[in-house]
């Protein structure tokens, strides 16, 4: 079978990311929502916008044999399809899947006074925005890569790019996806994800391990009207306190714990001990780079090893939203009826969210402080992801592509986020291998603000994923 010229994939590759600023730019610029933060998505429009920029420079692109179509299920977003067929020789390989989307957080606050979420600015090797690094670029990464086998005259399988729009609200319409593409995705030998993350720019990051999430909105409501806080309070209780005490039935304010039981899980062996390899170089980068303001402490203080393990494989719970609670500038002295938290729960691979959510509910809604009337309603849940051990030839591709694209060898951790995909296709092809990569390293600052894609790392990894298709059409 052919060889790979590797410095013409360099080429390829470094031709390829010179020219994707503009078109990233414009993607960037869409305020492409995912179904999540924007319920009238499909009246607005921004989606589909998003779709049909990716769409049209997907089919003009030059991959003889290439499909390129757009899947729309009744009330579902769309979804993004490439095939591209296996190059002569390659034919009896299977399938390899590349996965990113296109939906976006929100906006959110604190973005530098001449940066925004929707206004690409290009700064350096810096592309600050929304989505670029989050995953927008990863439709143009996945077929630059194989473009660029095929011009360094390599060999890839038959590639099925999926590029779906509801990931960052949980991928709710992606199950129904991919039962409808099953005949055309295949059993993949290898799948490839483009969303995930990097402990630096000076290496190839392989991602081993993604935490999963129980949600919901956390209700209590103790009067009918608000109410005078200087004739009542005192009498009538406070919706905050009791919101307190509830919280401190699922979690230890004083150190953060978890105290629901479900969510824990037992670190396997083998996970601990490449934990405490990865400790000092990524454990201490999470330490290092957290903005935090001075005179704060992290939780789990300077040792680099509890913060790996604490943003991996143990549960942590965050408030990310309320309702209730006017903006100081209009609160007026008012015992207030009802107040709502949104709760967000981090829970560890093998946790199944079903099981937490019930018990979130049963924790918080039993036996509520002076009666009030508590309620606790699923905002949905996902799995994690623990990767299966990498099969010898893929572990020779990333560590050869590593050291000749990055100049260092690969490196593995876990991230703390959850890429619902992930878990789902697990479950689906356990004999599958994963290389789940991506660019948000340092100070990226994925879902907050200034947002950044670092170019030079999108072209590494691009030039990466060409080496490693390559490798998956050979005998092994």
């Amino acid at each position: 079978m052919s060889s790979l010229d590797l410095s013409i994939v360099d080429q390829q590759t470094t031709a390829l990311w010179d020219g994707l600023v503009p078109v990233l730019s414009e993607y960037i610029a869409i305020p492409a929502l995912s179904p999540g933060f924007d319920s009238d998505w499909a009246a607005n429009g921004h989606l589909d916008r998003a779709v049909d920029l990716i769409t049209s420079w997907c089919r003009a692109r030059s991959i003889p044999g290439k499909t390129v179509s757009v899947h729309r299920l009744e009330g579902a977003t769309p979804v993004i399809l490439c095939e591209i067929p296996a190059t002569a020789g390659a034919e009896d390989a299977p399938p390899v899947l590349l996965y990113g989307h296109l939906d976006k957080q929100p906006e959110m606050e604190g973005w530098r006074d001449d940066l925004g979420p929707w206004k690409p600015m290009l700064e350096g090797d810096r592309l600050y925005g929304r989505g670029g690094a989050d995953d927008g670029y990863s439709a143009f990464a996945a077929l630059g890569a194989i473009e660029a086998v095929q011009a360094a005259g390599g060999a890839h399988p038959r590639c099925v790019v999926l590029i779906e729009g509801s990931e960052e609200s949980g991928s709710p319409d992606l199950p129904a996806y991919i039962e409808a593409l099953a005949e055309v995705i295949g059993t993949p030998q290898l799948i490839v994800c483009l969303d995930s993350g990097a402990a630096d720019y000076e290496h190839l990051w392989l991602t081993t391990s993604l935490r999963g999430m129980a949600a919901g909105n956390l209700t209590v409501r103790v009067v009918e009207e608000g109410l005078h806080s200087g004739g009542y309070g005192g009498f009538v209780p406070d919706a905050f306190r009791i919101l307190r005490r509830l919280l401190e039935r699922i979690e230890d304010s004083v150190d953060g714990r978890v105290l629901v039981s479900e969510a824990w899980v037992e670190v396997p062996p083998e996970t601990q001990a490449a934990l405490a390899r990865a400790a000092d170089r990524v454990g201490a980068g999470r330490v290092g780079e957290a903005p935090l303001t001075p005179g704060v402490d992290p939780v789990t203080g300077d040792d680099p090893l509890e913060a790996l393990l604490a943003t991996t494989w143990r549960p942590q719970l965050t408030v990310v939203g309320q309702d209730g609670l006017p903006p100081t500038a209009r609160a007026g002295n008012v015992l207030r009826p009802e107040t709502t938290l949104k709760l967000s729960l981090r829970i560890p691979p093998k946790v199944d969210p079903d099981v937490v959510i019930a018990a979130l509910e049963l924790a918080l809604t039993t036996d509520p402080p002076h009666g009030a009337q508590v309620t606790f309603s699923s905002g949905g849940g996902a799995w994690g992801w623990a990767a299966p051990p990498t099969a010898p030839w893929l572990n020779d591709a990333l560590q050869a592509a590593s050291d000749r694209f990055f100049g260092a060898p690969a490196l593995e951790f876990g991230e703390g986020g959850t890429i619902p995909f992930m878990a789902m296709l697990g479950q689906r092809f356990p004999g599958t291998q994963f290389l789940v990569t991506g660019v948000l390293g340092p100070h990226s600052n994925a879902h907050g603000p200034n947002e950044f894609l670092h170019l030079p790392t999108g072209r590494k990894v691009t030039a990466a994923v060409a080496a490693v298709l390559h490798a998956a059409a050979q005998p092994h």
